[in-house]
């Protein structure tokens, strides 16, 4: 039950968020750093096709961003980042809710009298 396709799949997709909320981080963090180029974290399209092979697991991967820059060499959005955080937020908040489901029932089951 806790090793299944779905169980591997919330804990990948949870890892590929948290490193995706610390690379917004980092970015936001950077907005005035001259030459600063902001990171991006892609980790769905891997873990779209372990899912599809029964696996679950998948790794995320950080590049760096190639939109354009400032004058100072600097390309983060602090409008996009923004946007991004929020939706970071809310994917891990429903993904630890999906992954702490198992839990519930199991905790359930042991209070029964």
């Amino acid at each position: 039950m806790f090793d299944s396709v779905t169980t591997v799949a919330l804990s990948s997709a949870l890892d590929g968020l948290a490193l995706r909320q610390r690379s917004i981080a980092d970015n936001i963090a950077n907005v005035n750093t001259p030459n600063y180029h902001a990171k991006k974290v892609a980790f769905e399209s891997a873990l779209s096709s372990s899912v599809q092979a029964r696996d679950g697991h998948a790794e995320a991967t950080t590049a760096r961003s190639l939109d354009a820059t400032q004058l100072n060499g600097n390309n983060v959005n602090l409008d996009t980042e923004t946007l991004a955080n929020i939706s970071t937020v809310l994917r891990y908040q429903f993904a630890a809710q999906a992954s702490n489901a198992p839990f519930t029932g199991v905790r359930s089951a042991l209070r029964t009298n």
